[in-house]
């Protein structure tokens, strides 16, 4: 019997030790790759747990602040100041739908080059006409150039380019409602040809765009609202600018 218990310590070799030391890593392995079976690893499954934990919503970050009011009421007319943002814009963008949707349905809109305006040859175009106007290749005498007496005859595109949106009103001018911004007397007759008692007017003024003019370079544009009630509608875009 004693020979027997030497012969069974005997066996237990250090062949057998890298049986029990192999066996949690084919476990641990098989976890790993066992499908809905958590990683065995604390160390990796810490940070899922805690390096963007999910944040408690409290009423205020669950619900939005409430926007600033606008200026007008939902489904009111805009103001006239609204009214010409938007057709400023229009042109700046050179958007003819948005523009021709501001016309006057009646009336039309007058294009005028200079502050004096001229009811029998300044051009009138209906709301489906501007719609198109850009695209049209065709040259219209618009006026005489002021100081010279030459014709004044564009297509539109080249019009607008030079006696609607020359500069960057929108971003650049000065902005004054039914008041000319400008203090020297100028030959306009703006107030002659659309009374004050249903007409608004908002002029946006560029004192200059070159200092080595010193101001010789200024420039108006003027857009002229038929105004009922609350209702504006454009029937007249007026440039002026320095003349020699």
């Amino acid at each position: 019997m004693a020979a027997m218990l030497w012969l069974t310590a005997c066996s237990g070799t250090p062949e057998g030790a890298p049986v029990p030391s192999q066996e949690p890593q084919h476990t641990q392995e098989a976890l790993q790759s066992t499908p809905g079976t958590a990683p065995v690893d604390p160390p990796q499954q810490t940070p899922l747990q805690t390096s963007n934990p999910t944040p408690v919503q409290s009423p205020a970050s669950s619900t939005p602040s409430a926007p600033s009011a606008p200026s007008t009421e939902e489904g009111q007319p805009p103001d006239i100041l609204e009214a010409a943002a938007a057709v400023i814009t229009a042109l700046k963008e050179k958007d003819m739908d948005q523009l021709a949707a501001w016309v006057h349905p009646e009336r039309g809109i007058r294009f005028s080059p200079f502050a004096y305006v001229d009811t029998v040859n300044d051009l009138v175009f209906t709301k489906d006409e501007v719609d198109t106007l850009l695209e049209d290749p065709a040259k219209r005498v618009w006026r005489l150039f002021e100081g010279t007496g030459e014709v004044i005859e564009l297509n539109f595109a080249d019009y607008y380019k030079w006696y609607i949106y020359d500069a960057d009103f929108e971003q650049d001018a000065g902005i004054a409602v039914n008041k000319e911004l400008r203090k020297e007397q100028t030959s306009g007759n703006l107030n002659e040809v659309y009374p004050e008692a249903n007409h608004d007017f908002v002029e946006y003024y560029i004192g200059g765009l070159d200092l080595a003019e010193e101001g010789m370079d200024w420039r108006s544009l003027y857009l002229v609202f038929e105004t009922n009630g609350d209702d504006h509608a454009l029937v007249g875009i007026i440039h002026d600018q320095w003349t020699p």
